[in-house]
C-alpha cells in the first residue's frame, strides 16, 4: 500500500522576504498578521532574513546626519503605514545581523515564539529608538517572551548551523524572480522593484511575498493592500480561501501582546477598545496597546501619563 503523499504538488508555500529592522516591514505587520491567521494551517509560511544593514557597509562620515536622515525617512513612512515610530532615535542601525540571528534561531521554540520574538525585536527601533544592533541588545530586548527559553535562545542564536541558515536567507534574497527587476508603481509609495545593494547585486525590497507551488508562482512585492495578497493566494491555492476571523478586542490583545492601532482596526471585531487592563505606550506617530502582562516584562516601555482633569 503506498502512503498518503503529505507534501502534494500544490501545497503552497509563502516566503516572507524580510529584516527585523526594516520600517516598511515594520508597517507591513497588521496586513501580514492579518494574512498568517487567516492561512494558519493552510500553508507553510517562511522567512528569509535578507540583512538591510550589512556588516560591510560603509560607516557614515557623519553619525548624527545620517540618525537625522534616517530618523526623517521612517517618518515619512509611517505617514503612509500609520505605524508608530520612535519619538527619538537614538542612531541608525549599525547591523542586522544580530537581530536576524536571534529571529532565527526563536523558530526552533514554535511558531508562535519566534512571532513573538521578531516583534520585540522590530519594536526595539520603531517604539523605543533602540535598535537592536549587537548580541546583547537583540537578547535584552526579547526577554520575558512567554514561553521563550533565554537560555537555550542565547546558544543557538550564535551557534554556525543559525549562522549558515541567515546567510543561505541572504543569499537567496540576492537571487530575485524576474517579475520584481522591475514593477509598475500602481498607486503604490514602495511599490517593492528589487534593490541594488552596495556590492552591485540586487534584493528583494523588504517586504516581498513569494508564494509558490512546485510549478507556479506568484510575488507580491513591497507595500500592499490585504486584497493583493488574497489574489495571489486564490491564484495558486485549489481551497476557497478561508473567512478570516476577527476576535473581540481583549482576545486579540491577550494573543498578540501589543497592538498598534493600525492592527486595531484590522485584527478585532471593533469592539469596545481599550481592553480592560490594555497598557498605552505614546510613539511619534499614534499609540501602542501593550496587554498588561506584556507591558509587565517591559519596563523600557514607558506608559503614557494619565490623562489630565
Amino acid at each position: 500500500m503506498t502512503a498518503p503523499d503529505r507534501h502534494p504538488a500544490r501545497l503552497l508555500e509563502v516566503v516572507e522576504y524580510t529584516d527585523p529592522l526594516c520600517p516598511w516591514a515594520w508597517g507591513s505587520e497588521p496586513v501580514f498578521r492579518r494574512l498568517r491567521a487567516t492561512l494558519a494551517g493552510q500553508v507553510h509560511w517562511r522567512r528569509a532574513y535578507c540583512i538591510l544593514f550589512d556588516h560591510d557597509d560603509d560607516p557614515a562620515p557623519d553619525p548624527a546626519a545620517e540618525t537625522a536622515w534616517y530618523a526623517r525617512y521612517v517618518e515619512d513612512i509611517s505617514a503612509h503605514t500609520h505605524a508608530p515610530r520612535a519619538p527619538r532615535l537614538s542612531r541608525v542601525a549599525a547591523s542586522s545581523w544580530p537581530a536576524s540571528l536571534v529571529a532565527k534561531a526563536a523558530e526552533a521554540q514554535g511558531a508562535e515564539v519566534a512571532d513573538r520574538v521578531l516583534r520585540r525585536l522590530r519594536e526595539s527601533v520603531f517604539v523605543l529608538g533602540e535598535p537592536a544592533d549587537t548580541p546583547e541588545s537583540a537578547l535584552s530586548a526579547v526577554a520575558g517572551v512567554p514561553g521563550l527559553d533565554a537560555g537555550r535562545l542565547a546558544s543557538d542564536a550564535a551557534s554556525d548551523d543559525v549562522l549558515e541558515r541567515v546567510r543561505a536567507d541572504r543569499a537567496e534574497a540576492r537571487r530575485p524572480v524576474g517579475e520584481v527587476l522591475s514593477v509598475r508603481a500602481d498607486g503604490s509609495p514602495h511599490p517593492g522593484a528589487a534593490k541594488e545593494t552596495p556590492d552591485g547585486q540586487l534584493r528583494y525590497a523588504l517586504p516581498t511575498l513569494l508564494l509558490r507551488t512546485a510549478g507556479e508562482h506568484r510575488v507580491v512585492p513591497g507595500w500592499r493592500p490585504y486584497e493583493e495578497y488574497v489574489s495571489a493566494v486564490t491564484e495558486l491555492s485549489p481551497a476557497p480561501l478561508p473567512t478570516p476571523t476577527t476576535p473581540a478586542p481583549a482576545d486579540a490583545l491577550a494573543r498578540y501582546r501589543t497592538l498598534t492601532d493600525p492592527e486595531r482596526v484590522l485584527l478585532t471585531d471593533g469592539g469596545s477598545w481599550p481592553p480592560d487592563g490594555a497598557v498605552r505606550v505614546d510613539t511619534g506617530n499614534g499609540p501602542l496597546w501593550l496587554h498588561p502582562e506584556e507591558a509587565a516584562t517591559r519596563p523600557a516601555i514607558t506608559p503614557a501619563p494619565p490623562a489630565g482633569p
